[in-house]
């Protein structure tokens, strides 16, 4: 069961890995994109809850405000990231998630209302130093890199607070309701601003893609992510998680060749953030495991 669970595990991660190439393969731009990703998402979690579980989708008011809050930023993290796409590449857009380590330790503290780990400072300020060599080596993407730290900083944001809401309703329950809180309050910007008018300027090859993406690269790896907790440890989780940027960087390389060819320094700087990551994550889990194994 630890095998398959693992098995499964490393196969959403492929799967979020992969949504960076489909954002690239989409030609709609990301406000269209966003829209639709969101609208789908929301339609495929719902027919699951309601009708495929039969299981109940009401919550408290309070609760459903904190969800679109908490969805507001969710829908900033998606359209900053596929921004980040069309503006640069897949590898630029995905180097800049690993930001996201920094921030969770500067917030995470505060919300969690715990001591701030020094060890993942120490580990934001390496992963800060290797952004800024990517940003000097790179800088014909600079736009791409901008938008890339603002995506880690609202999926920070999102990740954090998300936290908070476990426990409160079923976790379907969370996941749909953020998403369609996100899309709803699009839908509202849209409105206000005119651009709503813009959502039909799509293509049904688009349409189609953004359809898979919303259902097989979205929907669902976020139930089974939220499944697989029964089975495996947040540490392995949140570890594995952290590969996302290596399957999304080397499919990106085989699948789109030369657009996504990046410089020596580009490389070394993506592998020592990576490695930072999952080199703090070894020593935080053999700290705990003394901790347990002290008391």
């Amino acid at each position: 069961m630890q095998k398959l669970a693992l098995f499964r595990l490393h196969l959403i991660v492929f799967l979020w890995g992969f949504t960076a190439i489909l954002g690239k393969l989409i030609h709609a731009n990301a406000q269209i994109l966003v829209f639709y990703r969101m609208l789908f998402a929301a339609i495929f979690l719902f027919a699951f809850i309601r009708i495929y579980k039969k299981e109940s989708i009401n919550v408290s008011w309070k609760i459903f405000f904190q969800l679109a809050a908490i969805g507001c930023a969710m829908a900033l993290h998606w359209y900053c990231f596929f921004y980040s796409i069309k503006v640069s590449n897949v590898s630029i857009a995905l180097s800049c998630l690993s930001l996201s380590t920094l921030f969770a330790s500067i917030l995470e503290p505060i919300i969690f209302k715990r001591k701030i780990d020094v060890s993942e400072v120490v580990m934001g300020v390496v992963i800060v130093a290797c952004i800024l060599m990517i940003f000097k080596t790179e800088f014909l993407f600079k736009e791409g890199i901008i938008y890339g730290i603002l995506c880690a900083v609202f999926g920070t944001v999102f990740s954090v607070f998300n936290g908070k809401m476990f426990g409160k309703t079923s976790s379907g329950n969370i996941i749909f309701y953020e998403i369609f809180c996100g899309w709803l309050v699009l839908s509202i910007f849209y409105m206000a601003t005119g651009q709503i008018f813009q959502m039909d300027e799509i293509n049904y090859r688009d349409l189609a893609l953004i359809c898979l993406l919303a259902s097989v690269f979205t929907a669902f790896p976020m139930l089974e992510s939220v499944n697989l907790m029964k089975y495996i440890s947040p540490f392995t989780l949140i570890l594995t998680v952290n590969l996302e940027p290596v399957y999304g960087i080397i499919l990106a390389f085989f699948i789109f060749g030369e657009s996504e060819e990046m410089s020596p320094i580009f490389y070394v700087a993506s592998g020592v953030m990576i490695l930072a990551i999952i080199v703090n994550g070894l020593m935080k889990s053999r700290k705990n495991k003394k901790l347990k194994n002290f008391n």
